[in-house]
């Protein structure tokens, strides 16, 4: 157990990861997180200690992620698990996933547009609307959303984020990410055990504790924010190295 009594990260685990609050910490803007030199490679000798068992689960299309995570390609969902990508590199979807109507980023955009401090993020199959740069918008922000959202409930839901709201495809769930990772190697057969920081990655964690596992959450059980989480990685990516110099004959 750490210090603060998270488990440490066994090599029966299959682990998934968020992004953003997770491993990164949150920025102004999407593209101004940071990405610290040492987690790529921590994420590349954890896997190894897993057996190739550890993917990210991420809101972030699955281009971005590998851009943020370079040179490494993990295996994971991308858009809350509207893309995923399997452990020999196979890309696909969870079924139909339906991408949103072009008259709501247009509106977006103009709505953007007159309001200096917004910020649209457009996805293959979601949108983002960021006002942590304009918090008195938050609530026109809101509507907006919420009235797309309400055009097509059936395919669609809004969903809170950091300073933001999400519309995102009710057939993409980060749940539905972990189990269809979960059906196949190297992942199947272990214990899963999903790390997240907000309600998006609700869905991961109460698959992983169907499966068998659980979930962490970050500013809960990591208290001390994606700084906690990368520390813990380090440490087992340190015990993969051990155990690989122990094996040496």
């Amino acid at each position: 157990m750490t210090s603060f009594g998270v488990p440490e990260i066994e090599a029966g685990w299959a682990l998934f990861l968020d992004l953003d609050g997770t491993l990164l910490d949150i920025a102004p803007r999407p593209d101004a997180v940071v990405v610290p030199s040492g987690l790529p490679c921590a994420l590349a000798r954890t896997a190894v200690r897993l057996g190739g068992a550890l993917a990210v689960v991420s809101g972030r299309p699955r281009a971005t992620v590998d851009s943020l995570l370079a040179p490494l390609v993990l295996p994971g969902g991308f858009g809350h698990g509207a893309e995923l990508r399997d452990a020999l590199g196979r890309t696909g979807a969870p079924g139909t996933v339906p991408v949103p109507p072009q008259h709501w980023a247009v509106r977006l955009a103009a709505f953007v547009a007159a309001h200096p401090g917004l910020l649209l993020e457009r996805k293959p199959h979601g949108l983002a609307l960021h006002y942590r740069a304009a918090p008195d918008q938050a609530r026109a922000a809101k509507a907006l959303m919420s009235a797309f959202a309400d055009e097509a409930p059936s395919d669609f839901e809004l969903l809170p984020a950091h300073m933001a709201f999400e519309i995102r495809p009710r057939a993409a769930t980060k749940g539905r990410a972990v189990a269809a990772l979960m059906a196949a190697a190297p992942f199947r057969g272990r214990r899963p055990v999903f790390v997240g920081d907000d309600v998006t990655d609700e869905d991961g964690m109460a698959e992983a504790r169907r499966l068998g596992g659980f979930g962490l959450r970050v500013g809960e059980d990591f208290t001390g924010g994606p700084t906690e989480v990368r520390a813990w990685l380090a440490r087992a990516a340190d015990r993969s190295n051990t155990e690989a110099t122990l094996d040496q004959p």
